[in-house]
């Protein structure tokens, strides 16, 4: 992505974070086909600075199941690879904040949650990874 455009993401990300923090999730706590969305707030893998971002969610149990779609875009999101390198952040779900641990899924397990869950409930994920070109991560944030 180009600087532009990143700067435009990050802008974009803050305003609807503080609308939804603001609010407790009645401003920005649903995207696309009504999934809802949460608050992941992890540690920037540089900067040690904590990095907000909002996301759609899939509840699995006392889990919540998180797509690093990016909308399709090429490049993983950037909490993609802050998760990755902090094992786990914050989760702001409406007015409820918790810690998580994450687990990023692979083989079997991806298979089973992408198809029978993120397609499952949401088709249009599929033309996120068709337009992105790459395999969308899946996590499981599950609360501490």
């Amino acid at each position: 992505m180009n600087p532009i455009g990143k700067k435009l993401m990050a802008s974009g990300n803050k305003m609807m974070s503080a609308l939804y923090r603001r609010s407790n999730g009645k401003i920005g706590g649903k995207a696309k086909a009504g999934l809802p969305v949460i608050l992941l707030t992890v540690p920037g893998r540089k900067t040690g600075e904590p990095r907000t971002a909002p996301i759609c969610y899939f509840k699995q149990d006392d889990s919540y199941i998180v797509v690093g779609s990016a909308g399709g875009m090429k490049p993983e999101p950037q909490w993609v690879r802050n998760l990755a390198a902090a094992g786990g952040g914050q989760v702001r779900n409406g007015a409820d904040q918790f810690g998580v641990t994450a687990r990023f899924t692979e083989g079997a397990e991806w298979e089973h949650l992408w198809n029978d869950v993120v397609i499952a409930k949401a088709p249009f994920f599929a033309d996120y990874a068709t337009k992105s070109g790459r395999v969308l991560p899946i996590a499981i944030l599950t609360p501490n």
